[in-house]
């Protein structure tokens, strides 16, 4: 733990952007054409768009080639499986005999999407897993517990793999274990470190005293990494995080893929977004979420994530729309780190209707986080019938904290209310539930119910 350079590949991270710009762009003349050639749905859509390989000269040309979501990608899966009897088949472009690995998404909106991966690509995706650790101070000798799924998900064993090519201890207690199984690996491994999702930490902070294990800043813990659902650049659940377990909290992303990035250190209340770490092996672009337009990335843009694997070789996704909606920053971080910088908005699956007013559930979160510990932060909205379009008014449960009272409850609504108005132009039908009365979740906790008119809560 003697190691002081602060970051883990010095040469690729402080590259300048237009030597970084003229790497991304030689790599992907070579994707292009390596996708072409291997894949036959790259080369089927393609050759729809009327783009060859060698048409490809510039970003500007190589954003003609179609966008792909997930939708696609699970029909891709299913016509190879009827026709190949593999789901990979079509997509992939590697030979099965080099495919060593693979991942799936949650798979919580469908059926799960497949990730195929080579020897070169888990190398790559171990190089970036370290790139974001190191970043955080993470060196040989420490110990991490690894607390997230580990069946198929991307932030299971490839996230493992990742820790261990960079010196560190990982302690894959997973999820599946349960709460006490997780505290119990934290005390007998002496660990460092805790990564979990932001809603796991704040139950376990919450569970800590039944479970026997007294205060959770007891565990030791000196690092908490939020990670597989939003709410870490969220400044009231960070600072709740920080405070409970005692730890610095590292917002980041990225499982068994190109696409990663971590916050700085910062203080709770100051979050600035993640550093993209990953850019010469991934390319990153902007669109509106409606018509698919190009957003130039400049400071402060918003707009859908488009990803666009370089240097891949098993199943490498180009112009992929994971349906995240990112806020970039192109100026040079205060932090001293480099790297351009990125916050998850929202989910565009997620985005809800009101009265002509676009809500995301992440915003909703974060207005009652800033009124911890009034609130408990715990919160679900119950929809009628699905959205995207909500009859007004919103319907949102949510948890009062412990030491509100009920006589507390009309002017916290009132505060909440005036938030609500001034920060999203919506004024939600609060139901108050007692702290700890809705479910927690260890996987990704689903904030969004559908529950038609009439229904019990």
């Amino acid at each position: 733990m003697t190691e002081t350079r602060p970051l883990w590949n010095e040469r690729i991270e402080r590259m300048p952007a237009d030597e970084m710009r003229d790497l991304q762009l030689a790599r992907l003349k070579r994707q292009v054409a390596y996708n072409y050639e291997r894949s036959p749905y790259y080369r089927a859509r393609m050759d729809a768009a009327g783009i060859a390989p060698g048409g490809v000269g510039s970003f500007e040309d190589f954003a003609r080639v179609p966008i792909m979501d997930k939708a696609e990608h699970r029909r891709v899966q299913e016509e190879s499986l009827e026709r190949h009897g593999t789901p990979y088949a079509l997509l992939a472009c590697a030979p099965p005999e080099e495919i060593v690995r693979i991942s799936a998404t949650s798979g919580t909106t469908g059926i799960p999407t497949l990730y195929t991966l080579t020897a070169h690509d888990v190398a790559v995706v171990n190089e970036m897993h370290a790139r974001k650790y190191w970043r955080a101070g993470i060196r040989p000798g420490h110990v991490m517990i690894q607390a997230l799924s580990l069946s198929m998900f991307t932030g299971g064993l490839p996230l493992s793999e990742g820790i261990i090519h960079m010196g560190a201890c990982v302690v894959p207690v997973g999820i599946e274990g349960g709460t006490r199984r997780v505290l119990e690996y934290a005390r007998l491994t002496r660990a460092h470190a805790l990564i979990a999702t932001p809603s796991f930490g704040q139950y376990l902070i919450e569970q800590c005293p039944e479970a026997g294990a007294g205060d959770a800043r007891a565990l030791g813990l000196r690092w908490f990494f939020c990670a597989g659902e939003p709410g870490g650049g969220n400044p009231g659940v960070r600072r709740a995080l920080a405070d409970g377990f005692g730890a610095r909290v590292f917002d980041h992303t990225g499982g068994g893929h190109a696409f990663h990035g971590i916050s700085c250190d910062e203080p709770p209340e100051e979050y600035k977004g993640m550093h993209f770490v990953s850019e010469d092996h991934c390319l990153l672009e902007l669109v509106d979420p409606h018509t698919r337009a190009p957003i130039a990335i400049a400071e402060g843009a918003v707009g859908e994530m488009v990803f666009t694997f370089l240097d891949w070789r098993g199943g490498p996704f180009m112009r992929y729309a994971l349906g995240d909606l990112i806020q970039v920053w192109t100026r040079p971080c205060a932090c001293g780190m480099p790297g351009m910088r990125f916050k998850i908005v929202g989910r565009t699956d997620d985005m809800l209707i009101v009265k002509g007013v676009n809500v995301y559930p992440e915003a909703i979160r974060n207005v009652l986080a800033a009124f911890m510990p009034r609130v408990t932060g715990s919160f679900r909205i119950v929809l009628a019938r699905p959205g995207p379009k909500v009859d007004p008014p919103l319907r949102l449960r949510a948890e009062h904290g412990a030491d509100t009272r009920a006589g507390d409850l009309p002017a916290l609504e009132a505060d909440l209310m005036a938030r609500f108005r001034a920060e999203l132009r919506v004024a939600p039908a609060i139901e108050w539930h007692a702290p700890g009365s809705l479910p927690r979740d260890a996987h990704k906790t689903k904030l969004i119910l559908v529950e038609p008119q009439g229904k019990e809560a």
